[in-house]
């Protein structure tokens, strides 16, 4: 039997970065190196670049995010094998958080995918023979800001059609196929049904197994033509001040066991409350209750997209605001004669930018607008 351990988000931050820091990683990591002790290979999501020398953060909106080399230290110790890279905070420090991140991963041998210094690097297929069985890692993210280009580096985004040939290249390579991707809408815990096609498209193309985080908080899963697709992980060690006791502390891991027979198990945690590390959760019954809850709804078409189209209308005022100030046709005369100042500044260009470019904002945008009453 193989097993192959998936956690979500690594991002050392508050607490968290103060013990990596100081190297203390046993505070964070104790409950974790039990689980990859058992795994034969495991997997974590870097959301951070590390970042050593000076560099400015890129422009954009949200945070920049970074972390030191001792962060992929304390990834080693945790007994993590490969880190993801696909993910929106991963060109946030440019070029050269993209080569420290990687001169790290090489450095304390540990794999990476998703990520690298152009485009072409970023999309590449992962193959690790694992006891004799040959698998195919495929990572990619929805469109922020980090994408690489043929020119900068940066993360593999997705594309239907690009991971459909790859996926099709690893069915020729592999004997297995992991699909991860980094996307949905943050703090909600369901797919949209978008995510639910795609994903299952993945699979209808050949994927063994379908792996998403990005959300901060977990969602549930479904088996489709016998592959498993989880649609949500949740955070893996983010801690955050002001996140004490929410949703963005709960998630869990997925470990894979490929045998004769296909099985998988959930390892459900506890991160940044009262202590600033991973705990693994032994009374599971309130999560199996609540993950069933989410599995129900996943299942059943049109109360997915009842709850989606809840959580757009809940959120839509927040969509339009960049889009202000007001439109009238004589006030577009006086700009275009330069007779009323643009309004388009950087923090306001650079969210339309990103409502356009992602695909979970697109969704929200698009809504926001059908759907707008004054």
């Amino acid at each position: 039997m193989i097993k192959i351990l998936v956690a979500g988000d690594f991002c050392p931050r508050d607490r968290v970065q103060e013990l990596v820091e100081n190297q203390e990683f046993e505070k964070i990591f104790e409950d974790v190196v039990k689980f990859t002790s058992e795994a034969d290979y495991s997997i974590v999501n870097l959301e951070a670049p590390v970042v050593e020398s000076v560099a400015s953060p890129i422009d954009k909106c949200g945070p920049n995010l970074k972390c030191s080399s001792k962060a992929v230290k304390a990834i080693k110790y945790a007994g993590f094998n490969m880190v993801t890279l696909a993910n929106n905070h991963f060109y946030d420090y440019g070029d050269i958080g993209v080569k420290e991140t990687l001169q790290s991963c090489i450095k304390e041998n540990i794999d990476y995918v998703g990520g690298g210094t152009n485009i072409d690097e970023a999309a590449k297929i992962l193959y690790k023979e694992i006891k004799g069985v040959k698998f195919a890692f495929i990572n990619c993210c929805e469109r922020e800001f980090s994408i690489a280009t043929k020119k900068n580096g940066g993360s593999n985004p997705i594309n239907p059609i690009k991971q459909y040939y790859a996926i099709s290249e690893a069915k020729n390579n592999a004997d297995k196929i992991i699909v991860i991707v980094h996307g949905g809408h943050e703090h909600y815990n369901l797919p949209s049904p978008r995510m639910k096609e795609l994903y299952r498209f993945y699979v209808d193309a050949g994927a063994d197994a379908v792996i998403n985080h990005h959300q901060h908080c977990y969602s549930g899963y479904e088996v489709y033509k016998g592959k498993p697709i989880f649609y949500g992980l949740g955070n893996f060690c983010f801690d955050r001040n002001t996140k004490r006791n929410s949703i963005w502390n709960e998630g869990y891991a997925v470990m894979l066991s490929f045998d004769d027979k296909f099985e998988f198990e959930l390892l459900p945690y506890i991160q940044g409350n009262d202590k600033p590390g991973v705990e693994f959760v032994q009374d599971i019954a309130a999560f199996e209750e609540n993950i069933n809850k989410l599995n129900n709804i996943i299942n059943n078409d049109s109360l997915l997209e009842e709850n989606h189209k809840k959580y757009m209308n809940s959120t839509s005022k927040q969509y339009l605001f960049p889009l202000e100030p007001y439109y009238n046709r004589i006030a577009a005369a006086l700009y275009r004669r330069g007779l009323l100042p643009s309004t388009l500044v950087n923090k306001r260009r650079y969210n339309l930018l990103n409502y356009m470019l992602c695909e979970s904002h697109v969704e929200r945008l698009i809504n926001a607008l059908l759907n707008y009453k004054k």
